[in-house]
C-alpha cells in the first residue's frame, strides 16, 4: 500500500501537465499493442503461406502455387499472386520484377502505419515533462518572490522538486516507448526481409524455368 501512496502522491503533487504525459502513453501503449499483435499475426501467416508455396516453386508447379497464392490473404501472397499471374504471360524477369516491386509499394505502407506514432509519444512525453518543470519553477520563483528571506530557500527547494517530477514522468513514459517502437521497427525490417527473399525466391524459380524452356526449343 504504501508504493501505491508514493505513486499517487507523485502523480498529484507532479501538476496538470501529469495528465496530458499519461494520455500520450495510454495512446503509444494502445497503438504500440496493435501493431505488435498485428505484425506477429502477419509474419505467422506469411511463414505458412511461405512454407506451403516454397516447396511448389522447387517443383516448378507454377499453377498449384499461383491458386494457393490466390486464395491466401497474406502480404507474402499478394506478393508472390502478382509475379506468378504474370509467370504465363510475360518471358522478361524485368516486368514480372517491376509488378512485384509495385505490390510491395502497396504492401510497405501497411505494415509501418502507425508504428512512427509511438515514437512521436515517446517524444512528445519528454516535451511535455519539460514543459510542465519549466511552468513549474516559474510558478515557484513567482511564489517566493514575495516571501519571507528566511523562507524562501525552504520553500523554493520544496517547489522545485515537485516542478521536476514532471520531467521525471515524462522519462518514464518515454523509455518503454521508444524500447516498443524499436521492437515495432526490427519486426517490420523482418517481415520486409522476408518478403525480399520470397520475391526474389519467386523471380529466380521463374526464370530458371524459362531458360530451361528456350533450351528445350533450341
Amino acid at each position: 500500500m504504501d508504493v501505491i501512496y508514493t505513486i499517487v502522491d507523485f502523480f498529484v503533487q507532479g501538476g496538470i501537465f501529469m495528465y496530458p504525459i499519461l494520455f500520450v502513453f495510454a495512446v503509444g501503449l494502445a497503438i504500440a499493442g496493435e501493431r505488435y499483435v498485428t505484425l506477429t499475426l502477419l509474419t505467422k501467416s506469411n511463414q505458412a503461406t511461405w512454407g506451403q508455396v516454397q516447396p511448389l516453386l522447387a517443383k516448378r508447379d507454377f499453377e498449384k502455387a499461383r491458386e494457393l497464392a490466390a486464395k491466401d490473404s497474406s502480404t507474402i501472397a499478394q506478393l508472390l499472386s502478382m509475379g506468378l499471374e504474370r509467370q504465363g504471360a510475360v518471358r522478361r524477369r524485368d516486368d514480372i520484377e517491376i509488378a512485384m516491386e509495385e505490390c510491395m509499394m502497396e504492401i510497405l505502407p501497411q505494415l509501418e502505419k502507425r508504428t512512427g506514432y509511438v515514437g512521436l509519444a515517446a517524444n512528445v512525453a519528454t516535451l511535455l515533462g519539460l514543459l510542465g518543470t519549466i511552468m513549474g519553477l516559474i510558478q515557484a520563483f513567482t511564489a517566493v518572490a514575495n516571501a519571507n528571506p528566511a523562507e524562501k530557500a525552504d520553500l523554493l527547494g520544496a517547489a522545485i522538486a515537485v516542478a521536476m517530477n514532471t520531467t521525471a514522468f515524462g522519462l518514464l513514459v518515454a523509455i518503454p516507448l521508444l524500447v516498443v517502437h524499436a521492437v515495432l521497427t526490427t519486426k517490420t525490417a523482418q517481415l520486409v526481409a522476408g518478403l525480399e527473399m520470397a520475391s526474389v525466391k519467386t523471380l529466380n524459380a521463374i526464370q530458371s524455368t524459362v531458360k530451361r524452356q528456350f533450351q528445350v526449343a533450341a
